[in-house]
């Protein structure tokens, strides 16, 4: 299976709307049109500031993008990847479409979206 990036017009038609804080589920497609974009954050645990890092993707068309952004202070959010040691998340994270792949089993089971909070 192919994985390709979103445009930068497709990552701004993203970004609009209810955000994924809020409203975690499943949403359309600006690729596809089909409602198949899911999306999973982490805070990098050896990041120099708060940081949090997005993973957007589309499981019916294949397209994706990651972020870094500035972690919103008092953000908490469940992890489903958070019990996995330093070397078993890097060897997870090592392919991109094998850790999509993972990402889309953990929504087809139930432990993804994310919930989140403010602390």
């Amino acid at each position: 299976m192919e994985w390709s990036s979103f445009t930068g017009t497709e990552v701004t038609a993203l970004a609009q709307g209810e955000s994924f804080f809020l409203a975690p589920g499943e949403r359309e497609c600006p690729a596809c049109g089909d409602r198949g974009v899911r999306a999973y954050v982490t805070a990098p645990e050896n990041a120099r500031r708060p940081t949090l890092v997005s993973y957007v993707w589309c499981t019916s068309c294949h397209k994706f993008v990651g972020t870094r952004a500035k972690h919103p202070e008092g953000l908490v959010f469940s992890d489903p990847l958070a019990t996995l040691n330093a070397v078993e998340r890097r060897d997870l994270e090592r392919s991109l479409v094998g850790f999509l792949a993972h990402l889309d089993h953990l929504w087809e089971t139930g432990a993804l979206p994310q919930s989140f909070a403010a602390a």
